[in-house]
């Protein structure tokens, strides 16, 4: 049972990816290239995060401060990720 949390961070790490790969060969344009980076780089966090939490087992000061990282790097890059997307929009 200690390994179904980092599995379901794991397996929910897996859409982002999918994602980085779809904006990727999707469009040859540089903020798509940036965009991909971003939700490849949000998966990659999520799958470290799941590690983490593999090795922090049942010692809940370990998991917390895993999960407090893991999120603060996922929201970090997500609104790096929109703020770039609102640059593009204003023609900066």
């Amino acid at each position: 049972m200690d390994a179904l949390a980092p599995l379901l961070v794991a397996i929910g790490a897996m859409p982002a990816l999918g994602i980085a790969a779809w904006y990727m060969r999707a469009a040859a344009d540089p903020l798509a290239h940036r965009i991909a980076l971003h939700w490849a780089l949000i998966a990659l966090s999520m799958f470290v995060g799941a590690a983490g939490l593999y090795w922090a087992g049942n010692d809940q000061s370990r998991v917390a401060a895993v999960a407090i990282l893991m999120v603060v790097a996922v929201n970090a890059l997500a609104v790096s990720m929109i703020l770039q997307m609102r640059r593009r929009d204003r023609g900066r």
